[in-house]
C-alpha cells in the first residue's frame, strides 16, 4: 500500500513548519489509531480494530504526524516500524488511553455507589414535621447517605431548586414551572387553631366573617400555608387575607404556635404541625362553617436531573414511606 506524502515534515537541514502548539490538535482517535497500528502491525488490521476504513486510518496517522511535526511510522518490506519519535508518542498514547479507562471506571463507581451527599431544600412545615419521620426510614436502610437540609419558604425552595443550589425539594403547594417535576406525597389539612382559653374554644364552629374579625396570626408571604389559605378565601368567599385583623406575620409555623399560645391571636395551620399540641390539650381546633382546606405536600426536582444511585435510594424510601403518613 502506498503510504503517501505527509505535509510539513521536517527534512534534513530544514526548519519544521509545525510549532509545538500543534500538539493541541492531537485527538484520542489519532492516538488509538497509532496504538492499533503498532499492535497489529498492519494498516488493514489496525483499521478494523478501531472501526475505520483503511484510508481513514491512514489519514488519522498522517494528521497525527502533521501535528507532531515529524514522521512517526516507517513502513518497510518487513512491516511497520516506529521512529524514535513514534516510540515516545506511542508510550504516551498508551498512558493517555489507560487514564481514560481509569476515569471511566471511577465515574462508574461513583455513579453506582450507595453512599453520597444529598442537598435538600424544604419549606418549614415539611422540614419540621414530615422529613424527620421520612428520614428515620432512610437511616435504617442507608447509613452512608448524608443529607444537608436547608429550610426556607415554598417560593424560596422552588428558586433554590431552579438555581441548582439543592437537588431535591419539599414544598406545601403545587408549582406550574415547566422546568420542575412535582410529585404528590402526603395530603394535609389546614385547621383553625386557638388556645383553650380563647372565646372561640367554647364554640363548635365559627363563620368566616366572624373569624375575619378575630386577632389573627398570619404566615409570611411565600409560605405554602399562606398561599393555600389565600387561594381558598379568594375562590370561595371573595375574601382577601389583608381583610383579616392581622396582628402579626411570622416566618415559621413554630413561631405561629408560640404566638397563639402567648394569646396574640388565632391562626390557620397544618394539622401535622399542631398534632402534638392538640394531643396535649395546649391548643384546640374550631371548625369553620363550610370550610375544608386541604392540600398536598410535594416532592420537587429539576427535569432531567442526573440522579445517582444514592439519590434513587432516597427517593425510593420517600415514595414508599410518605403514603403511610396520614393526616392526624
Amino acid at each position: 500500500m502506498h503510504y503517501g506524502k505527509l505535509p510539513y515534515i521536517k527534512r534534513s537541514g530544514e526548519t519544521s513548519l509545525v510549532s509545538y502548539d500543534s500538539f493541541k490538535n492531537i485527538t484520542l482517535q489519532q492516538l488509538e489509531s497509532l496504538i492499533s497500528l503498532v499492535e497489529t502491525g498492519s494498516f488493514t488490521k489496525a483499521a478494523a480494530g478501531v472501526f475505520l476504513t483503511q484510508s481513514s486510518l491512514t489519514k488519522q496517522i498522517q494528521n497525527l504526524e502533521e501535528a507532531v511535526g515529524t514522521r512517526l511510522v516507517n513502513r518497510g518490506g518487513a512491516g511497520i516500524f516506529l521512529t524514535p519519535e513514534g516510540k515516545v508518542l506511542y508510550d504516551y498514547a498508551r498512558r493517555v488511553i489507560r487514564l481514560r479507562e481509569e476515569a471511566k471506571e471511577r465515574v462508574e463507581q461513583l455513579r453506582n455507589q450507595d453512599s453520597g451527599h444529598i442537598y435538600v431544600a424544604a419549606s418549614t412545615t415539611p422540614a419540621t414535621y414530615l422529613l424527620p419521620q421520612l428520614l428515620k426510614h432512610l437511616q435504617q436502610n442507608y447509613l452512608d447517605i448524608r443529607l444537608h437540609i436547608k429550610m426556607q419558604d415554598s417560593d424560596e425552595v422552588l428558586q433554590t431548586i431552579l438555581n441548582s443550589q439543592a437537588e431535591i425539594g419539599f414544598v406545601g403547594k403545587e408549582t406550574s414551572n415547566k422546568k420542575i417535576v412535582g410529585e404528590r406525597l402526603v395530603k394535609d389539612r389546614l385547621v383553625l387553631v386557638v388556645p383553650p382559653q380563647h372565646p372561640l374554644a367554647a364554640q363548635k364552629s365559627v363563620t368566616m366573617e366572624a373569624l375575619s374579625r378575630q386577632p389573627f396570626v398570619a404566615r409570611e408571604h411565600g409560605s405554602g400555608t399562606r398561599a393555600i389559605m389565600e387561594g381558598f378565601l379568594q375562590q370561595n368567599y371573595g375574601v382577601r387575607l389583608p381583610g383579616f385583623n392581622i396582628v402579626c406575620e411570622v416566618g415559621s409555623t413554630e413561631a405561629a404556635k408560640e404566638a397563639i399560645l402567648a394569646g396574640l391571636g388565632v391562626s390557620i395551620l397544618s394539622v401535622f404541625a399542631v398534632h402534638r399540641e392538640l394531643q396535649q390539650g395546649l391548643l384546640l381546633t374550631v371548625d369553620i362553617v363550610g370550610c375544608l382546606m386541604e392540600r398536598y405536600f410535594y416532592l420537587i426536582y429539576r427535569k432531567n436531573f442526573p440522579f445517582r444511585k444514592h439519590h434513587q435510594h432516597f427517593l425510593e424510601v420517600i415514595r414508599k414511606t410518605a403514603p403511610f403518613l396520614s393526616v392526624p
